[in-house]
């Protein structure tokens, strides 16, 4: 971590070299280490002050005195107090730049917490021990049930869980990973042999619907990333194109905005390499604040078929349904045709 307190990593690579209205990173992209997959820039509010106070907030990369992109914060009417403003992101051997503004109610606790950082509540002053005064023992309140928050598996036998319907369910955050198991991986010629799952580009997708009848393709596929604090409230992280990213691919819901959307198809679907789905073990794990991860195995499948219809997350009165998929098809309009989503479709790339 990198601000006025520590304002240089421990190999020099990244250097805080400016502060106030006018903050600056150096970043050395050639030194970085290669465990290093992404460097996220936030902005936190003083003191009780929200987004909405700052009037102008923008980030921009420049090399060399030029810029080479800049992205403007919409600020009206936000009442976050800290936000991620960009990624540096690494795709194949290539260094990325992704505008995220992605803000976080509660200042800088909620945003450390997203990336794993633990922030201990300051300890409340001691309440003062008042004279014992003799009354009868109260009766004891009955003890609640704790809340479960051990993983959730959707399976064939149940495919089906539902989440209470809440006034704001925070940032539903969608996750395609492949799985490894048995120990490290291999190295060198070895890897060539065992680790089958090594180049195919597994990615993460969504057909939306929302309340007003407009529908859309989330995807990395024409670079259809989506958007998250307005339409269609569904926004794709990013694009990993071997399953190097340790964390794999991440779409993130705006469950704020839960009340405008209908339904979220998710989707997985092999753009490049051959399909082998048991080999390939993907997993999709859903995470919604306050609840058990949910997930669900694609390992049935059928290897003439490149693309999985996962899961859907469908509003039920408010409720979130989430139900259990796992059907495979030869591509997006025959997934298409079976819901009923009724897109036109053409040939794409990325």
């Amino acid at each position: 971590m990198v601000f006025y307190g520590q304002p240089v990593t421990d190999d020099s690579t990244i250097r805080l070299s400016g502060q106030g209205v006018n903050t600056a990173f150096s970043v050395n992209l050639q030194a970085i280490n290669h465990d290093v997959q992404k460097i996220a820039f936030t902005a936190t509010c003083d003191g009780n002050q929200t987004l909405s106070q700052l009037g102008n907030l923008s980030i921009q990369v420049e090399l060399n005195g030029s810029v080479l992109m800049k992205g403007d914060v919409e600020t009206q009417g936000r009442q976050e107090a800290a936000l991620i403003l960009g990624e540096l992101y690494r795709r194949n051997t290539e260094w990325k730049f992704r505008f995220v503004a992605q803000g976080f109610n509660g200042g800088l606790k909620p945003l450390a917490e997203h990336f794993g950082v633990v922030v201990e509540d300051e300890p409340a002053a001691p309440t003062p021990v008042p004279t014992p005064v003799s009354t009868p023992a109260p009766t004891a309140p009955p003890v609640a049930k704790p809340i479960n928050l051990s993983k959730v598996s959707l399976t064939k036998e149940k495919p089906v869980i539902s989440l209470t319907k809440r006034d704001d369910f925070g940032e539903i955050r969608v996750n395609l990973n492949w799985h490894r198991g048995g120990g490290a991986p291999a190295k060198g010629f070895l890897q060539g042999i065992f680790n089958s799952n090594k180049g195919i580009d597994l990615d993460l997708g969504a057909f939306v619907a929302l309340n007003d009848g407009s529908r859309g393709v989330i995807q990395a596929l024409g670079n259809n990333f989506g958007s998250y604090h307005s339409e269609p409230y569904v926004q794709l992280q990013g694009d990993d194109r071997t399953g190097d990213v340790s964390d794999g691919e991440w779409m993130h819901i705006n469950g704020r905005e839960w009340k405008h959307v209908k339904e979220v198809l998710i989707f997985a679907f092999i753009y490049e390499g051959v399909p082998s789905w048991g080999s390939t073990d993907g997993i999709v794990t859903i995470n919604v604040p306050g609840q058990a991860p949910i997930e669900t195995q694609m390992n049935e499948g059928n290897d003439r078929k490149n693309m999985c219809a996962v899961a859907r997350l469908v509003n039920e009165s408010g409720n979130i349904k989430v139900e259990r998929i796992n059907r495979y098809f030869s591509g997006h309009k025959e997934m298409d045709e079976a819901f009923g989503w009724g897109f036109r479709w053409k040939a794409g790339s990325k």
